[in-house]
Order: structure tokens, then sequence, then C-alpha cells
């Protein structure tokens, strides 16, 4: 009798509408699968189409060419004798679905549609889906011709069921299902499921992989079973990087981990475990036992096939494994520079170019892409034959091989500090360093010039010069000046992406990177169309205490020296005069608040759901030891003015990678309105009140 089965799980990089690419990444997984042994095989959510997907959901086409992938699956013959697990949209009596097609020898055993959909945050799958409301419940599922003529079969059953095999039993829960209250692998277990899958589309959060593994050895830990976790990888079109993390769990304990941030597309995990360890796991709970005979049965699709073979004794078994997470700084060098590849290779550019100030913001980014240019050296060295097909086309040159960073740096990193009048030596110097450390290649230029022109236009026009407070002139003037510094540097940031390439004899153009952190884009602190608006920021998503960390682990890791100076100069735009050839102007002086207050107004406004009342209510507490109520209003009050004032500056952020749960970014994942009443006169007037009773 069988006892020991081998399972595969994968973390694939597929692309949202790439049907092909996605088509040949998940047929190489099944073959890697087969490969190590494995039986079953499980992919990540909506993997044929790619999950990112969007609004694209609504277009017939999209189905269509999801069974035409299916039908190549189908007919491979990679996925003969393994039991195929993958993920598409299916349509069922007029009604989308997010599905799992489980098939086996050219047979499509269950269409199992989606039960608990996400729908908060940056997901919204109930704007494309419906979820399958029909707790336990099978249907036909007539099959499109296409299907029918390679399988033979007219309909096969849609719905929540089970896959009962010749020597175990099998359930499938999606995603978000894992983190709902009720979660499906519940009923299962009692009822006698071995094997749990999930299939997901989980994006890279900051300090977020702790609850996912968390969630999956918890799901066995109280029932017994084994857990098997797959995940998409990889920017597929848009502001997350899923960030893989598959895993294999049997008794709450992890079997099998799976990178985190890999620049490998594909990639397969194996595990052979014992099915007796779950059984006699299960056989010693009897609060477990005693559920299980009250539980109302799954319908079962009987598989005549066998995940483990008869003469198993002599095979080795999987041992559980400790985690190994990373730390918040490791996941900043790693993600954003794993989701600017994939971003610059499928968007066929030849490069970056980044406006460098010589500030830590800057900075970060550009260390974000010397560590981009560190994994791409290093996983060429590992063998990743991908990985040097697409650098070679970036770099324009066939027999490129990247060995050291710097080098790689130098073909596809170009930085450019654009100085004016109001710059300081310090800043130069210090761009120019970190330049010189990282490999880019490096750009001094002055703005001054372009800066009078546009001035004199006005100036010219009106019969009126605008002037720096500092030298008499209106906060209004001072402003306009300052903003007219900042906007010159975007124009001539998209000039010199497009043209210096040229300019060097070399093809393509380079993607305008940003560096705006997610502190600075809740306050508003930035100007609308200046350096922030890029083609991409891989900072966004961050906020200022994380980058100042990340910038320390660079200096310890990448032995990035020039970054120290940076560290310890205080933030400043530099947009204003110098007094006596010193910087005047700083950061958190021109806000009116500092970067760790920010952060907590974020998390509070964001994460908290508080508005200026509550928000109040909150910190009068949390800053009881160093601030009165009456000064606590006045910095909530303050922020809130600040916040919705410049709240239409969201409108047109630069997509931002991912990073932070109270990010402000409109275009999905913080819905609201961008024309305000900025007196919030009832809302300060609650505030008022308490602060008298106080």
């Amino acid at each position: 009798m069988g006892r020991l089965v081998t399972v595969a799980t994968c973390a694939l990089n597929q692309w949202a509408l790439d049907f092909q690419g996605n088509l040949d990444r998940i047929v190489r997984s099944i073959g890697i699968a087969k490969s190590k042994g494995a039986r079953y095989r499980l992919g990540p959510e909506l993997e044929i189409c790619g999950y990112g997907c969007s609004d694209h959901y609504y277009e017939s086409d999209t189905l269509l060419h999801s069974f035409q992938v299916l039908e190549k699956l189908l007919e491979s013959p990679a996925t003969q004798d393994i039991i195929c697990d993958v993920g598409m949209p299916v349509l069922h009596r007029n009604v989308r679905y997010n599905c799992r097609v489980i098939f086996l020898n050219k047979k499509i055993l269950l269409i199992r549609p989606k039960i608990a959909l996400a729908n908060t945050g940056n997901y919204r799958e109930l704007r494309w889906f419906t979820p399958w409301s029909k707790a336990r419940q099978v249907e036909e599922y007539f099959l499109p011709r296409i299907i029918q003529e390679v399988t033979g079969q007219e309909t096969v059953p849609f719905g929540d069921a089970v896959l009962a095999t010749k020597d175990t039993c099998l359930g499938a829960e999606m995603c978000e299902e894992l983190w709902t209250p009720n979660s499906p692998h519940i009923e299962m277990g009692l009822d006698g499921v071995e094997i749990f899958t999930n299939s997901s589309g989980s994006h890279h959060v900051l300090r977020k992989a702790h609850t996912r593994v968390d969630l999956v050895n918890s799901a066995t830990a109280k029932n017994g079973g084994i857990y098997i976790f797959a995940n998409q990888k990889g920017c597929d079109g848009d502001r997350l990087y899923y960030d893989g993390c598959s895993m294999i769990s049997m008794n709450g304990e992890t079997v099998a981990q799976g990178s985190q941030f890999s620049l490998d597309d594909v990639e397969v995990l194996v595990a052979t475990l014992d099915l007796e360890d779950v059984r006699s796991y299960r056989a010693e709970i009897s609060s477990r036992n005693l559920a299980a005979s009250k539980v109302t049965p799954y319908p079962r699709v009987k598989v005549n096939f066998a995940l483990s073979c008869p003469d198993d004794v002599a095979v080795p078994t999987c041992m559980p494994i400790q985690w190994r997470y990373r730390s918040p700084e490791e996941e900043i060098s790693l993600g954003p520079a794993c989701w600017l590849w994939d971003y610059l290779r499928r968007s066929k550019r030849a490069g970056f170019l980044l406006p460098l100030s010589g500030g830590i913001d800057s900075s970060a980014t550009a260390c974000i892409v010397y560590s981009m240019c560190h994994q791409v050296c290093l996983a060429v060295k590992n063998g990743n034959a991908d990985v040097l097909a697409d650098v070679r086309r970036i770099v324009n040159d066939e027999t490129y091989i990247p060995e050291v960073p710097q080098e790689l740096c130098r073909r596809i990193f170009t930085t450019c500090y654009m100085a004016s009048e109001n710059s300081s030596q310090d800043t130069c110097n210090r761009a120019k360093l970190l330049a010189e450390q990282i490999g880019s290649y490096h750009i001094n230029l002055n703005i001054d010039v372009a800066v009078k022109a546009v001035v004199g236009i006005f100036s010219m026009v009106t019969g009126r010069t605008p002037r720096f407070s500092v030298y008499g002139g209106t906060s209004r003037e001072s402003l306009a000046l300052q903003n007219v510094q900042a906007r010159i540097r975007m124009v001539l940031a998209y000039l010199f992406a497009q043209l210096t390439l040229w300019a060097r004899g070399m093809p393509g153009g380079l993607l305008v990177l940003g560096s705006a952190n997610v502190d600075e884009s809740l306050r508003g602190y930035l100007t609308k169309y200046d350096c922030s608006s890029a083609d991409i920021n891989p900072i966004g998503g961050i906020s200022k205490t994380d980058l100042k960390n990340f910038i320390q682990y660079c200096i310890e890791n990448f032995q990035l020296t020039a970054l120290r100076s940076i560290m310890s100069a205080p933030p400043t735009a530099e947009l204003e005069p110098l007094v006596d050839g010193q910087v005047a102007q700083t950061d958190e002086a021109d806000m009116g608040m500092t970067y760790a207050e920010l952060s907590i107004y974020g998390k509070l406004r964001k994460i908290g759901k508080a508005g200026p009342y509550s928000m109040f209510c909150k910190l009068i507490n949390i800053w009881k030891e160093i601030c009165a109520p009456r000064e606590v209003a006045a910095k909530v009050k303050y922020f809130f003015r600040m916040y919705s004032v410049n709240r239409h500056k969201m409108t047109t952020l630069t997509p931002s990678y991912h990073a932070e749960n109270y990010s402000p970014d409109d275009n999905r994942f913080d819905l609201r309105p961008f024309l305000y009443n900025t007196t919030w006169s009832w809302q300060f007037r609650c505030i008022d009140k308490q602060v008298n009773a106080l």
C-alpha cells in the first residue's frame, strides 16, 4: 500500500495577456515537476492569462485565448501522467468565475470556481468575477468545442467539490480563501481531505511574509494535513510585485520553502511526504474527530490515479525546516530591484535615467538599481540563460556577460545631477561620489540658463519679476520660482532619457526613475510635474524611516561609503537661495512636520481608517508624554489641511512599487476625493470641543 506522495508547487513570473509566454512557463514548470518525481503540480492563480488583466477580463478574447492555451496544455506530452492544476477565467451560464481547472491525461477532472474573492486594498476581484455561492454543490459545465475535441468530454463537473484519488483526497482553495475567517480547508479537513492546495496572486508588502507563512502553517496545525501553496512572482504589468514564497507545509510545520525574490521565471518546489503522518496526527485529536463525525460531506470526483507508488518504503521524506525571513532592508534591496528588472526587460528599453540630487531618496533609488545589477550578475553566474539573453538584448551586445554590477551599471544606468544657483557643492560632490561607487554613467549640468529663460518670458509678458522671500518677495513668488526649477528638471530628465544614448552612439532610450517617498506623497510635499513625475518610482511606497535603514544596509552590505555623508545630511530640496554658501532650506521645516510624524499620520489615516477627529483621539494618548491636547489638535489640523490641499497631486503620481499599506496611491489603492473642503469645519469643531473639555 503506497503511503508516500510527491507533490509540486511553483512560482511563475507570469505576465498579463502574454499567453504564449505564460504557456511556455507553465509547460516548463510541469516538466520540472515530473522530472523530480511529482504526481501532482499546482500553479499560481489565473496563471494562464496572468493575474493582472484587470478590465481585460471583460473581453471575450481573454476567455477565448485562455481556452486555447488550455487546449495546448491538454495536448502537451509534458502534462501526461501527472495531475495538473492550472488557473484561468471561465464563463459558466453567462457568469464569469475565477477558476482552477484540474486535469489528468487529456481529461478535465474538475473546474473549481473561487468562493471568496479578494476585494480590498489593491484587489478588485468583485469587479470582474462572481464568487461561487453554492457550497458543496456541482453543476455540469459544457466545454467549448476546441476542448471537447481534445478530451472527448462534453461536460465536466463545475463547483465546490474535492478529488478522491486511489490513495488520498485533495481539496482546493484559492488565495483569499486562506485569509477568510471560515476557510474551506477547515470543513474539507473534517471531511477527510488530506491534501489542501492554494493557488495565489499575493503581492509583496514590507513585513508581510510572516503573516502568509503563519496562515499556511496554522491551516494544518489544528486539523492535520498537507498544505501546498503556489504564488505568482514578478511584475505582471502594474504597481505590484508578486513575491513568490511558494511553500509546502504538513501538520503545522514548513517542509519546503521557495524563494521570495528571484530573477528565475520558473521556480518549482517538490516534496515527498508520508500520508500516514497526517492520519496518525489526526487520530489523536479527539475534538477534531468529533467535529468530523458531524460534517456535511463534499461531492467527491473519483480519479483512477494514485499520487503514491506501491513500493515506496525506502524513499526519503521531507523533514520540517525553519522559515528564513528577510529583514525589511533586505526586502527593499531585493523586491523593488526585481520589479525594476521585469519592467526594464518587458518594456524593451535600454536602461534607466535618474536625477541624482545627493539626497537620501534619489540615493536610495540609485542603490536599488545597483542591487538590481547585482542580482542580474548573480543570476548569470548561477547559469540563468533567460537573464543572460535579456541583458544582452538590453545592452545590444550578443557576446556580453555581466560579471560585476558596476560594469553593468555603466551600460544601463545614467545618473544626472542638475545644479542651480541654489545647489550646494556638498550635494554635487555626494552625487558624484555615489555615482562613481555604483558605476553609473554620470552627467553634471546646470539649469540656471533655462530657469532664467522661463522666468524672463513671464517678466516680458507681465512686466513683473518674481523674487525669493529672502530677497523681499512674497511666499507666492518664492514658491513659483522653486516650482520652475523643479519642473525644468523634469523636462531635462526626459530629454536626456531620450537622447543620451543617441549622443553616446548607442541605440535605445531610457526609462526615467522618480524618487519621491510615500511620506512626501501623503503630505503632498512635491511639485506637480517635477522630478517626481517619471516613468516609474521604485521607492514611492516606502517610508523615509525605512529608506534611511536601507541606506545603512547598503553601506554595510555593498560597501558604498559615499552614503555615509548622505545619511548625515539633513534632507533638503535646495530650491531656495543659499545663505553664506550653505543650505538654509530643510524638508521638515518646509513641511511643518517630521517624517516620523508623517508615518504615524499615514498609518492612522489609511490602516487605522481615522478621520481628523478619530486621529486626534488616538494621538492624545499616543503622544500624551510629549504633547498637550491643544498641541496635538494643531498638528492634526495642519496635517489634514496640507493633505487635502495637495491631494490633487496624487492623481498624477508616478506609478510606484507598492510596499506600504498606508500608500496614498490614488490609482487603485487609496480611493479618495481630490477636491476637498479644506477647512474641515465640522470635524475641526469636534476636535476643538474635545480640547476645551480636556
